[in-house]
């Protein structure tokens, strides 16, 4: 059997990087303009002032994102998922089975006053952004 890992030579790493940048360029909107309110409900934050963001709420999602999309990558590669159709399946099962999953179980905790709210919000982004993954990831296999 095949190490998992010797895919990396065969990998698009223009490809890693034109998918990285979407799925965190996404999240800036999603969680700025298009659910803003929604988000801070969620986090029972919607009465706070706008403050100024320190390094590590973009650094950190940055950070996130591109550890995601390697995965991806790798995952992807080995697989040897080559149609839109399996990126799709592909993104379904990782988004639905890791992302949203891992989401949901991470709000659900005292300090998140509606975590179902915020497991839906969160999930739904990394749900949009690891499909956008797959498929350019894939696109440009």
């Amino acid at each position: 059997m095949k190490n998992m890992f010797n895919v990396l030579a065969e990998i698009s790493w223009l490809s890693v990087l034109l998918a990285f940048v979407p799925y965190f360029l996404l999240g800036a909107l999603w969680f700025t303009l298009l659910f803003s309110k929604p988000y801070k409900v969620s986090l029972g934050r919607e009465n706070d002032l706008p403050q100024k963001l320190a390094p590590i709420f973009i650094i950190g999602p940055a950070l996130c994102c591109l550890v995601i999309t390697i995965a991806s990558a790798i995952l992807i590669y080995a697989l040897k998922i080559d149609s839109y159709e399996n990126a799709v399946i592909f993104a379904i099962l990782v988004g639905l089975g890791y992302l949203v999953a891992n989401t949901v179980n991470i709000a659900i905790n005292p300090n998140i006053p509606k975590p179902l709210l915020y497991g839906l919000i969160s999930g739904a982004y990394h749900f949009v952004g690891i499909l956008i993954v797959s498929l350019i990831l894939v696109r440009m296999k």
